[in-house]
Order: structure tokens, then C-alpha cells, then sequence
């Protein structure tokens, strides 16, 4: 294993894991808290109270807010905070980090406003005034499950493979098996879309439908991941892979999964305001699937189930209505 320093960026329950699971091999390890007042609460209780209750920080792992301290001593830069502060945090770190860092996105979700991947804002507010590389992490990634030891697996998709198999042998675990590719646009869309399959997946378990309606949803998700990825310029074998198909299996399946749980009350009635109010981490569905809708549009692409779920998030169907709706769709070719 190449020893290399690594700075985290965000005390999610994603962010902590990944923090957390790579202390424990011995790596110099560093989690960046968005305050000194939260670092301190933290490192005083020696676990994140809010998003990882019960699971003790190792010794090893350092606590801090102190970007301008980290930032241009380590290798690998970390970013796992929700897309919509994303761009906020890549601003923070933008002249400071190191020429010969690499930025791996861990973060799952589109820009709203604009509808960006991840990595196209790391290139839009950096650029090339560091020569930074950029990767993005994505996968069947059940951070809960992971910070058990229990085994799991994730892709780093960068264009370069020199960086990306750099990136491999420093992040790999005893646990987390990793997985490179090229594809970075076809591994950040998949990231991103299943999160919006996963909440129709939930209203699905929410208004107990059966497993025939889940796999028909899973399946019939998969090719509107597909259909959108490939659109855009992503390689259609990605979406059949861990970062595709991978992903969506485990977010549409697992009650663990934030995206999930908001289908469930999305079937129960609740508005989405009030599903928010429920929810202590953030559900990147629920803004990615009104940038994928724009998107859609935009290239003039039919993703149904997409459609019918952002009009269950804004409040202009019910999950009933939406479910009635995608059933009575014109018939026609499953290979479209």
C-alpha cells in the first residue's frame, strides 16, 4: 500500500466512514469539520454524535477545521459533502491545494442550478491553475454497512489510469475492494440518477406493491440511467457495472438508504418539505431529480419514471396518481 496523507472534507455519515475506515490501516488520515466549535465537540466525544453514533473515532484520525493547514500537505483530497454546498467547498480550497494533489469526489449528485456533474465544477473553479487530477468515487456504498467491516466495493473513474490506479493502492482497504475506470461521466451519472430510482423504489415499498413492481422499476431505471449517460457521452458498459447497476441494486433495496426512506414517506402522504424535516442527512434525490428532469428536456430524452417522481416531490401528483400514470403509458419495445 502506498502511504500517503488524506484530508476528508465533510463529517457526513459517508464522509466519516471513509475518514474512519482508512484510519484504521495505519493511514495519516485528517477529517475537516466545517467549524472549530464542531471539531472540538468531535474530538470531545471521540465519535460524530450526529451521523455515526457508537462508533469511536481511531487515535490516529486528526480533527480539524484548519483547511489552510491541510490542504497543501496532503495527497489525496477527499470531498464528500452534498452537491448543493460542492462548489462552495471546492471555492474554499481552490489556491491553496498542492500541485501534485488529487481531488477523488465522493459526493452522489448534480448541481441544481445548473445541472453540472461534480467534476465539471472542480474544473470550472479550479481549472488549470494548479494541475490538479480529479477522480469520482461511486458504487454500492451503504456507508452504514461499510463502517461495520462489512465487505463492499466502489469504482475510482478518472481519464487518467496512471492517477486512478494512485488512487486505488491509497484508498484501498481490507474491506472495500476498489475498482478503477475511465468512464467518469457514465460513473457520476449512475451515482447521481440512482438516487432518483431509489426514491421511486421507496414510494414502490411504501405503498407495498410487491417485488414484481420493485425489479420492474430497478430494471426499467437502469435503462433510463442508461439512456441519459449515453447522451450525454458516457460508455453504455458503465451502467452494467458497480458504479450502475451496483448501485442502484443496493440504494433501491436497502431501508438504509436516505433516498429510499424518502419514497416511503412520500408514499405515506407527507410533502416534501415535511420529509426534509425528518431527515438529519441530505437526500440527493431529491434536487437531483429536478436537474435530471431539465436535463431531459433539454436533449428531448423520455425518462418516465424520473418525471413521475419529480412530480411526486413537487406536489403535482400523488405516489398513487404517479404509479396509475406510468402503468397506463403507451405500450411499445422493451429495446428503445
Amino acid at each position: 500500500m502506498e502511504k500517503a496523507s488524506i484530508a476528508v472534507i465533510g463529517t457526513s455519515t459517508w464522509g466519516t466512514t471513509l475518514a474512519i475506515i482508512n484510519a484504521r490501516m495505519g493511514k495519516t488520515v485528517t477529517l475537516i469539520t466545517r467549524t472549530a466549535e464542531e471539531a472540538n465537540q468531535i474530538l470531545s466525544a471521540g465519535e460524530n454524535t450526529r451521523f455515526l453514533p457508537g462508533t469511536k473515532l481511531p487515535k490516529n484520525l486528526n480533527v480539524t477545521n484548519r483547511l489552510g493547514t491541510v490542504i497543501p500537505q496532503v495527497k489525496i483530497v477527499l470531498i464528500a459533502v452534498p452537491s448543493a454546498s460542492f462548489r462552495k467547498n471546492i471555492n474554499l480550497i481552490a489556491d491553496i491545494i498542492s500541485t501534485d494533489s488529487i481531488v477523488v469526489i465522493a459526493t452522489k449528485g448534480l448541481e441544481y442550478s445548473t445541472g453540472k456533474r461534480m467534476s465539471e465544477i472542480v474544473y470550472e473553479e479550479v481549472g488549470d491553475r494548479n494541475g490538479i487530477s480529479v477522480c469520482s468515487m461511486s458504487g454500492p456504498n451503504l456507508a452504514n454497512e461499510i463502517i461495520m467491516n462489512k465487505p463492499s466495493s466502489t469504482v475510482i473513474a478518472c481519464t487518467q489510469p496512471s492517477v486512478s490506479h494512485k488512487v486505488q493502492s491509497i484508498l484501498k482497504t481490507d474491506n472495500l475492494r476498489i475498482y478503477t475506470n475511465t468512464d467518469v461521466i457514465g460513473v457520476e451519472i449512475s451515482g447521481a440518477v440512482k438516487n432518483t430510482i431509489a426514491i421511486a423504489a421507496g414510494i414502490s415499498d411504501g405503498l407495498e406493491l410487491g417485488n414484481n413492481a420493485k425489479a420492474s422499476l430497478i430494471t426499467r431505471g437502469l435503462s433510463e440511467i442508461t439512456r441519459l449517460g449515453t447522451a450525454l457521452g458516457a460508455k453504455r458498459n458503465t451502467f452494467y457495472g458497480l458504479a450502475g447497476m451496483g448501485d442502484l441494486i443496493a440504494t433501491c433495496s436497502s431501508p438504509l438508504s436516505r433516498n429510499n426512506q424518502v419514497g416511503r414517506m412520500l408514499a405515506q402522504g407527507m410533502s416534501i418539505t415535511e420529509v426534509k424535516g425528518h431527515m438529519d442527512n441530505v437526500a440527493e434525490g431529491i434536487d437531483t431529480t429536478k436537474a435530471i428532469v431539465e436535463i431531459s428536456k433539454h436533449k428531448n430524452l423520455e425518462l418516465p419514471i424520473a418525471e413521475a417522481v419529480n412530480q411526486v416531490i413537487t406536489g403535482s401528483s400523488s405516489a398513487v396518481e404517479a404509479v396509475k400514470n406510468l402503468m397506463l403509458r403507451d405500450s411499445k419495445s422493451e429495446i428503445t
